[in-house]
């Protein structure tokens, strides 16, 4: 990858930019609004939302205050959990949609697995959520489909239907490398996107990440996207400030050697802030 606008290709075949704009715990408004314009500026051309970040207008907004053509920019949103199930997926994805103002979506994901603290026919309920996604995606709504948060046994159940999950999006960044997940991803050609790929703020100042970032010349947070981008794994990283903005995007002058990389791999845990299988929301 050499530029922000390099991409993916997803097991359908859609191109998907190889690094996204994050906007979770972003408020809906103009701070939403000045954030996505302004990583549009810097030349990113993917943004990530969901209806449970409540600021799917503001991404919109954002882009026609950039001054880009809808179809410039690929948006990605999500279904929120009190809206699994085939018939309240549709109508969820109605409701983004409305708030997004737009006629298509370029990926659509199941925000988190029903599982069986949730309700005991936790896979069915993935399935008929799934079951509405592909219809969407067969209508040509929705020009590709996929989770977030799905361990390897909620997503084999999906990965045996018509059409299989493209995409998983899971918390990765280094002392969270998510093994469990990554594996099957990798093994099922499912695409791996990085929510908190700089650990929510917690890992930056970590002595083995700011010596290797001291090494090259850059901070902390473009070491990390970096090492997702180096690991095949489609780095989201957010920020509200216009030089943090920029700054995320300036990792494609560099690399880290091997060994950087698997210094960087042997941190320890510290991530796993919600597990699927017990998260209660």
């Amino acid at each position: 990858m050499n530029k922000l606008t390099d991409t993916y290709t997803l097991a359908n075949g859609v191109e998907i930019p190889c690094v996204g704009f994050g906007t979770w715990q972003t408020p809906d408004g103009e701070i939403a609004v000045n954030a996505v314009a302004e990583a549009l500026g810097c030349g990113y051309r993917h943004v990530d939302t969901a209806y449970g970040y409540r600021n799917e207008a503001s991404v919109t907004e954002g882009i026609r205050r950039a001054g880009l053509d809808r179809k410039d920019v690929f948006i990605t949103s999500k279904i929120w959990n009190n809206m699994r199930g085939y018939d309240k997926a549709l109508v969820a994805f109605d409701k983004s949609m409305a708030r997004l103002g737009i006629d298509y979506l370029d990926l659509y994901l199941i925000h988190w697995p029903a599982n069986e603290l949730y309700n005991p026919d936790w896979t069915e309920l993935n399935l008929g959520t799934w079951k509405a996604l592909t219809k969407l995606y067969k209508d040509g709504r929705i020009r590709a489909i996929g989770v977030s948060n799905f361990k390897p046994h909620h997503l084999r159940p999906l990965m045996e239907t018509e059409v299989p999950p493209m995409v998983n999006q899971i918390e990765y960044h280094p002392g969270c490398l998510n093994p469990a997940f990554t594996g099957f991803c990798r093994e099922n050609g499912v695409l791996i996107e990085a929510y908190s790929p700089l650990g929510t703020g917690r890992i930056l100042d970590d002595p083995t990440l700011k010596a290797v970032a001291a090494a090259h010349g850059k901070s902390v947070a473009q070491v990390c996207i970096r090492w997702c981008l180096q690991h095949d794994v489609l780095p989201l990283p957010k920020s509200v400030t216009p030089a943090r903005i920029a700054e995320n995007a300036r990792v494609f002058d560099f690399a880290l050697t091997e060994e950087e990389m698997a210094r960087i791999d042997a941190l320890p845990e510290t991530g796993g802030a919600w597990d699927p299988d017990t998260a209660d929301f």
